[in-house]
């Protein structure tokens, strides 16, 4: 048996309408949203009484997906500070393919993104930054610059 493919990243959230409102003006598509509790839900994630809302939000090219998740029970707890670095231990950012950095950044911070440094340039390749979403969601964003050879990205691990 082998791997097929990641099917989704489950983002907890607290405000599911505002991370819907961030993550389609960022240019993912709603799927569909649903309720889902259960002695089914409880099995599958070790919790007792769980009620959630969930969103899949899909990327444009039909292959990645967010699912939001709004735990009404049992409450959601926070891990780790909202403003946590980017060097703390876990799953810390994810990462977007976009066509207009600048555009992008400045729509982002209208839902109330924070850049999180700067938009810089690496070599003739992208243009990156990172920035917080809603509830401290990390994500990142590269463009690529034209002619540049996409394998080269230098947030992307080498093999």
């Amino acid at each position: 048996m082998t791997l097929q493919r990641m099917d989704n990243v489950l983002l907890v959230v607290d405000d599911l309408k505002g991370a819907i409102a961030f993550f389609t003006e960022l240019g993912l598509e709603l799927e569909g949203e649903h309720t889902v509790e259960g002695e089914w839900v409880d099995r599958i994630v070790g919790l007792e009484g769980v009620k959630s809302d969930i969103a899949m939000m899909r990327t444009p090219d039909g292959h990645g997906r967010l699912e939001l998740d709004k735990f009404h029970t049992p409450t959601a707890v926070r891990g780790e500070p909202e403003d946590a670095p980017v060097n703390t231990l876990g799953i810390r950012r994810i990462m977007f393919a976009v066509t207009d950095i600048d555009d992008v950044v400045a729509r982002l911070q209208k839902q109330g993104a924070e850049l999180m440094g700067e938009v810089t340039q690496y070599e003739d390749m992208y243009r990156l930054c990172y920035l917080r979403g809603p509830e401290g969601i990390m994500i990142a964003l590269a463009e690529q610059l034209d002619g540049s050879d996409q394998r080269k990205n230098p947030m992307a691990s080498e093999d």
